[in-house]
């Protein structure tokens, strides 16, 4: 067995002097432009930005969001006709011939969706509510698919928000120079331009989503009348309501539902929202 042995030379000491003048020379004192915002979310948290582009756009591969094809998520979705799921171009020429056959459309809409399309989806489904206008489940679908699109909606207003953060809206980071008056004195012209394309975009996309809630909740006021004595309808409409901000129909579905189902254990978590509504400053409107 090997022994350590005890009279191996020691490490000569470093010198104090040359400890001292090494240590002098990293000095963790930050410089001027880390202690600005964007500069130093440019500077330091590129992989962040780098990690985002690849998470969103292995999403984009895997299952197909944005493209409007097919990705490797929809094998497991279904795609096509090979799990009962019947492909877009059958589902369309059965509309075609049959155009008043509800289950056509329906077959239309669920095509659609298993694709990655919507938008599309929600036109098939708006002709499946036409057609059985007293199909509670076909609006409840359609009442997803609506609140679905507003998400994305809202998902891609953030990633423009955060694009145009990190593209260069430098005049907006705390400590830019400033006058007297507030004007900026640094002429960044092409940070303008982003700032405007940027805003543009992102209150486009926020307005489309807010539209997609509201058809969202106008789907749900139709279910209501079919379905009044339903707490969970009520719980959906309550949530559709609130994502679209209309806060007096939050209200009174999340009321409701508690008369309904008092002792559903989603009850406190509703009388804790429905106390929050009605402190809000629309809540009477």
């Amino acid at each position: 067995m090997a022994r350590f042995d005890k009279s191996s030379k020691k490490r000569p000491k470093q010198n104090a002097a040359v400890a001292t003048s090494r240590g002098a020379r990293r000095s963790t004192a930050p410089s001027i432009e880390d202690t600005m915002f964007f500069p130093r979310l440019r500077r330091h948290a590129k992989w962040m930005f780098v990690f985002l582009a690849v998470a969103l756009g292995g999403g984009f591969v895997l299952f197909g969001v944005g493209a409007g094809g097919t990705g490797v998520g929809d094998l497991f979705r279904g795609n096509g006709s090979t799990s009962g799921v019947p492909s877009i171009s059958n589902a369309q020429k059965k509309t075609e011939k049959s155009p008043k056959d509800v289950e056509a459309w329906r077959a239309l809409s669920t095509a659609l969706q298993t694709d990655g399309q919507t938008s599309k989806a929600i036109d098939a489904q708006k002709q499946v509510v036409v057609l059985a206008p007293k199909d509670a489940d076909a609006l409840r679908e359609l009442a997803g698919l609506y609140l679905a699109q507003a998400t994305a909606k809202q998902r891609d207003a953030q990633i423009v928000q955060l694009r145009a953060a990190y593209a260069g809206a430098g005049q907006n980071f705390p400590g830019a120079l400033v006058d007297a008056t507030g004007q900026s004195l640094v002429d960044d012209k092409i940070s303008v331009v982003l700032n405007a394309q940027s805003s543009a975009e992102i209150q486009r996309l926020v307005s489309e989503a807010r539209g997609s809630s509201s058809e969202a909740v106008g789907a749900y006021k139709k279910i209501v009348v079919l379905q009044p004595g339903d707490p969970n309808v009520q719980l959906e409409f309550a949530q559709a309501a609130q994502q679209a901000g209309d806060v007096a129909s939050a209200i009174a579905a999340y009321a409701a539902f508690l008369k309904l189902a008092p002792d559903d254990p989603n009850a406190p978590i509703v009388k804790q929202q429905l106390k929050q509504l009605k402190q809000t400053p629309t809540a009477s409107g």
